[in-house]
C-alpha cells in the first residue's frame, strides 16, 4: 500500500492542498481554492471582508472550512487513492483569532487576521500595564504588536463581552482547522503547539510558559479558554469519522500538530539547519532562519518564534517590499523584464543615494507613522534609472538592516515568492546578504506541512527518520537561477549598509521630537481644511 501524506495551507487569500508519495518521492496532487473567485458568496477581496473600517482585516472561519472541503472533494474525484494518506498536517496564517463555545459554535462570526491593525490601543494598554516594553519582552519574549493575537483577544474582551463570555476556546487559525479535521463538534481536539503559540504574545518561546501577568490583565478567566500547548513533533489524533466517511480517508489517518505558515515555510524551503535563511518576497517581506537557542530582541522588532521541530525561528517582517516595486513598474509602465534590463545599466550603491522605503509605515523597525525618505538626491536625480535602482536597493537594505541583529552566519539564502524569478532581485540580495541565493520550486508552506506529517508519522509508526532526509527528497531548488555575490558589489554595499543603518537610526531618534508624528499632524490639518 502506498504511503501518502497531505499538507494543507490555510492562508489569507487561499487554501492549498499538497499530497506527496513517500515511496516515489514526488508531489502527486497540488490544488488550491482562491476565496475571492472560488467562494464568491463570502464577498472577499484578497480573502478579506471589505468595508469593516479603518485597519480592520477579518474573514469568516467557515470560509476556510468550505475551501478545505472543496479541495477534499476534488481529491476524491481525482485518481489519487486518498485512503492511502497516512497523515495530514495543517499550516495556517499566523496570529488570527477564532473563538468557539463548548458545542463548537463560533461565538464570533469572523476572525481578526494577522494584518488587522485596529488593536493598537489594546497593545498600548497591555504594554503600559506591565510597566513598559522591556517588561513586556521579559514576560512574552516579544513586544505587543497589532499583528499578534494578544491584542485581538483583549479587543474581543473589551468590545464584545457577551460573546467572549460564551467562548470556551480561543484558537489560532491552524488549531481551528485541526479541531475540524479531528471531528469538530463531534470530539474535535482542542490543542496548540509551540510554533504558532509563540506568535500570540502571550506564550513565551524562551521559557515555554504562558505569561500569567499579561493573561490576567486581559481577563481573569482567559487562561481557562486557552488550549494546552503540546509538542510540535507529535500527532494530536485521528481524522474525524464523518470526514473520513464523506471524503474517503482511512479512519486511521493521523492529524499531526501543524503550525504557522512561517514554521512550515521553513520546512518547505529546507531551512532546518544553521546557516540557511529563507526570504519570502511578497507585498510584505520576511526573512527567517533556524536557531538552536531562542533569540529575544531587546527592542521587540524581530519576532521570537519557536519552529515546528523543537528549535527556534526568529523572523524579521517588513511591511514594505513588493508594494514599492509594483508602484515603480506602474509609474514608468515597465514589465519585469524591462526592470531587469534597466538595473543592468545602473551602478550598485546608486552613487551614494539611499531611499528609506517606509511607504506605509513600517513594522521593522517599528515606525507605524513613517514615510519614505530620500537621501543624497540632487534636483536632477528623480529620473527613471536612478529611481528604479533606489527602490530595488531600498527594500533589500531595509530587510537586511533588521535581519543583521541575528546571531547567524548566512551560508545560503533560499527565496520564495514571485520576485524570486527576478535576476535583479536575486543578485542584489546575494550582494547585500553576502551569500548565494537560490529560488525554491513549488508550494513552500503546504509542502512543508506534507513533509512534516511524513516525518511525524514515520517516527511514530515506522522507523525513526531525520527530517533533513525528507526535505532533501522533496524540496527542489532552481539551480539554474542560483546567484553568487559579486565581490565588487559586496564592497560597495558594505558601505551602503552602514549608511542606511545610520540614516534609519537617526530618523528614529527622539531628541528633536517624532518627525513622523509631526508630519502626520500636518496631514491632519490639511485634511480637515479640505473637508
Amino acid at each position: 500500500m502506498k504511503k501518502l501524506f497531505a499538507g494543507i495551507d490555510t492562508s489569507t487569500q487561499s487554501t492549498k492542498l499538497v499530497v506527496i508519495d513517500f515511496d516515489s518521492k514526488e508531489v502527486i496532487f497540488n490544488d488550491s481554492v482562491v476565496y475571492d473567485t472560488d467562494l464568491p458568496t463570502y464577498n472577499t477581496k484578497n480573502g478579506v471582508i471589505q468595508n469593516l473600517g479603518e485597519g480592520v482585516s477579518e474573514s469568516e472561519p467557515t470560509m476556510w472550512i468550505e475551501a478545505l472541503e472543496l479541495l477534499f472533494k476534488r481529491l476524491k474525484e481525482s485518481n489519487i487513492p486518498q485512503e492511502n494518506i497516512r497523515a495530514i498536517s495543517v499550516s495556517g496564517q499566523q496570529h488570527g483569532l477564532v473563538a468557539i463555545d463548548a458545542e463548537g459554535n463560533l461565538t464570533r462570526k469572523t476572525s481578526k487576521l494577522w494584518n488587522d491593525f485596529s488593536t493598537q490601543e489594546e497593545c498600548d494598554l497591555l504594554t503600559k500595564a506591565v510597566g513598559g516594553i522591556s517588561n513586556m519582552i521579559e514576560e512574552v519574549g516579544n513586544s505587543q504588536l497589532t499583528g499578534y493575537t494578544a491584542s485581538k483577544i483583549y479587543h474581543f474582551v473589551r468590545n464584545e463581552p457577551e460573546a467572549y463570555k460564551k467562548t470556551t476556546t480561543l484558537f489560532l487559525v491552524h488549531n481551528y482547522i485541526n479541531w475540524y479535521l479531528t471531528g469538530g463538534k463531534n470530539g474535535g481536539v482542542r490543542v496548540m503547539e509551540p510554533g504558532d503559540a509563540s506568535g500570540m504574545a502571550l506564550w513565551n518561546p524562551k521559557t515555554k510558559k504562558w505569561s500569567k501577568k499579561v493573561i490576567k490583565i486581559i481577563a481573569d478567566d482567559l487562561f481557562k479558554k486557552l488550549p494546552k500547548v503540546e509538542p510540535s513533533n507529535k500527532s494530536i489524533g485521528f481524522i474525524g469519522k464523518d470526514i473520513a466517511g464523506k471524503f474517503g480517508f482511512d479512519p486511521n489517518c493521523k492529524v499531526d500538530a501543524g503550525s504557522g505558515d512561517n514554521m512550515y515555510g521553513a520546512i518547505g524551503t529546507g531551512n532546518i539547519n544553521p546557516g540557511i535563511v529563507t526570504i519570502s518576497l511578497g507585498t510584505s517581506g520576511t526573512a527567517y532562519t533556524f536557531l538552536e537557542k531562542a533569540f529575544i530582541d531587546p527592542l521587540g522588532e524581530i519576532a521570537s518564534f519557536c519552529d515546528s521541530t523543537g528549535n527556534y525561528l526568529p523572523l524579521v517582517c517588513v511591511t514594505n517590499l513588493a508594494n514599492g516595486y509594483n508602484e515603480i513598474l506602474k509609474q514608468y509602465n515597465l514589465s519585469h523584464s524591462d526592470f531587469n534590463e534597466i538595473i543592468k545599466l545602473t551602478e550598485p550603491g546608486n552613487e551614494g543615494r539611499v531611499l528609506i522605503p517606509w511607504y506605509q509605515g513600517e513594522r521593522t523597525p517599528s515606525v507605524p507613522m513613517a514615510s519614505p525618505i530620500y537621501f543624497g538626491f540632487g534636483l536632477g536625480d528623480f529620473k527613471k534609472e536612478i529611481m528604479i535602482r533606489a527602490v530595488l536597493e531600498a527594500h533589500i537594505l531595509n530587510l537586511y538592516d533588521g535581519f543583521k541583529k541575528l546571531p547567524v552566519t548566512v551560508n545560503e539564502v533560499r527565496l520564495t515568492g514571485g520576485l524570486s524569478k527576478s535576476e535583479a532581485w536575486r543578485q542584489t540580495i546575494a550582494d547585500i546578504f553576502e551569500a548565494e541565493t537560490v529560488p525554491v520550486k513549488g508550494e513552500g508552506a503546504a509542502l512543508g506541512a506534507a513533509i512534516h506529517s511524513a516525518w511525524v508519522w514515520n517516527n511514530e509508526e515506522a522507523t525513526n527518520i531525520n527530517l533533513k532526509e525528507i526535505t532533501d527528497l522533496f524540496v527542489k531548488l532552481d539551480e539554474s537561477k542560483r546567484t553568487k555575490p559579486i565581490k565588487e558589489h559586496v564592497s560597495i554595499y558594505r558601505k551602503q549598509k552602514e549608511l542606511y543603518s545610520a540614516l534609519s537610526n537617526k530618523l528614529r531618534e527622539s531628541e528633536h521630537g517624532n518627525i513622523f508624528k509631526i508630519r502626520n499632524e500636518i496631514l491632519n490639518i490639511s485634511l480637515n481644511k479640505n473637508k
